[in-house]
């Protein structure tokens, strides 16, 4: 799906001013570059972009109020400077699975003041001599680099879509279109399995009650059949006396 066309179905006929998480992963970028993403979206903190095919984030409007960017599984090689500018108030970056090779493209992160969690997995720059040790001395207010602190203790588990009041997401395939269609499906016939087991065993109980009633009459039978023959007898002895 096309980045343009996500945002529109994200949105479901909200404002952009209301919407404060938006996930756009896996979806077509034109050109490499962030396509209708507006500073209309004024009151957004999370957003993601992961596998968009992005090669440039030159196009990113201001959002003030962005806290957290997911950036990973891009073609990113370059051109951080517009993250201080447009997004003042980042605090946590992912831009693993970039083409960042050097410490020097980093360095525009330093305008970044309340950046406390940078990650860089899977990206060439990580191989680099004293690499941790450069980054943190580059950006002394940063706190996690790749999810470890600088005495490498891990950073605590947190759940970034959990921090806002954003709309309910939809999971999302590789194509960039709703996924759970399947699940759905296998709920449906977990449901149909238990209304068959009920009936069945709705079914057996019955047969149970019909069987016992079976067996008290059978019963009945056998202890009024002795007392009939007792009468009869009874009987032909009066006749014969």
């Amino acid at each position: 799906m096309e980045m343009k066309k996500r945002i529109t179905v994200e949105l479901r006929n909200r404002k952009p001013s209301e919407v404060k998480e938006l996930v756009l992963d896996n979806c077509r970028s034109d050109d490499g570059k962030i396509v209708g993403l507006t500073s209309e979206f004024e009151n957004l903190e999370f957003l993601s972009m992961i596998n968009a095919n992005l090669a440039s984030i030159s196009n990113l409007p201001k959002l003030g109020s962005l806290k957290k960017l997911e950036l990973s599984d891009n073609r990113i090689s370059n051109g951080l400077d517009v993250l201080a500018e447009r997004t003042p108030n980042l605090t946590h970056l992912n831009l693993s699975g970039n083409k960042i090779k050097d410490i020097s493209t980093l360095e525009p992160l330093k305008k970044l003041k309340n950046l406390e969690s940078l990650d860089l997995f899977n990206c060439e720059v990580t191989m680099l001599n004293e690499y941790r040790e450069s980054l943190f001395e580059l950006l002394p207010n940063l706190t996690y680099l790749d999810g470890f602190d600088a005495d490498d203790q891990e950073a605590p588990d947190s759940d970034p879509e959990a921090d806002g009041d954003g709309l309910e997401e939809e999971d999302y395939d590789e194509n960039g279109e709703v996924d759970g269609e399947e699940e759905e499906d296998e709920d449906d016939l977990e449901e149909l399995s238990d209304e068959e087991e009920d009936e069945d065993l709705g079914e057996e109980e019955e047969e149970g009650v019909d069987e016992e009633e079976d067996e008290d009459e059978e019963d009945e039978e056998d202890q009024a059949s002795p007392r009939g023959e007792k009468r009869k007898r009874d009987l032909d002895e009066e006749e014969d006396e």
